[in-house]
């Protein structure tokens, strides 16, 4: 792993944590808190999920909430050894499977009508989850020093965008299944 020097304010005692680095704690901390909370509310929601593709996709996404969970802990127990800011690639592992898996199960999905709407409140939930932590993350980039810090940042801003987008193409397959089907699955009814 490679490390950024975190700069220390003037006059810094020796040993003590700067003020730079305080403020990269809190902001990783509040990262952590978000990822446990998030796979919390996947993990719940999945299991109260009736409907297959979606118990397959919130279990994914939780998946992924935990594994942006121990990434900003390594990060975090590296800045407070006052190390500096770890280069780290950061890409989940299903991240790129997530569309993939979604597409296939579209096929194969029967929505039972009185399920549908806490499907629906379920997926906007986690929308607006998804949403809120792509702009936490955001912010953390646009005030990020370091070069390495800002490029993790905008890799974790844009998986949390991509569940936002898979969430979106869930949440427009649940509101209307023809249209959505209309739409991905045949673009062109005129053959061009």
């Amino acid at each position: 792993m490679r490390y950024t020097h975190i700069p220390a304010p003037i006059h810094q005692e020796e040993g003590k944590v700067t003020q730079q680095q305080e403020k990269t704690l809190e902001a990783l901390k509040a990262a952590i808190q978000m990822e446990i909370d998030g796979k919390e509310f996947y993990l719940k929601a999945s299991s109260e999920s009736k409907n297959e593709m979606g118990r397959k996709l919130l279990q994914t996404l939780s998946k992924e909430e935990d594994y942006h969970r121990r990434k900003f802990e390594e990060i975090y127990a590296v800045i407070k050894k006052k190390m500096g800011w770890p280069k780290i690639e950061s890409e989940t592992p299903g991240g790129k499977q997530l569309r993939t898996v979604f597409s296939e199960m579209m096929t194969r999905i029967s929505t039972d009508k009185e399920t549908l709407q806490t499907e629906i409140d379920t997926v906007q939930k986690a929308m607006e989850m998804e949403s809120a932590s792509r702009d936490f993350y955001n912010r953390q980039r646009e005030n990020s020093i370091h070069i390495a810090e800002k490029q993790f940042y905008e890799t974790i801003a844009d998986e949390e965008r991509h569940h936002f987008l898979v969430l979106l193409d869930y949440f427009e397959y649940l509101k209307d299944p023809a249209a959505w089907f209309v739409e991905k699955e045949h673009p062109s009814l005129d053959g061009g």
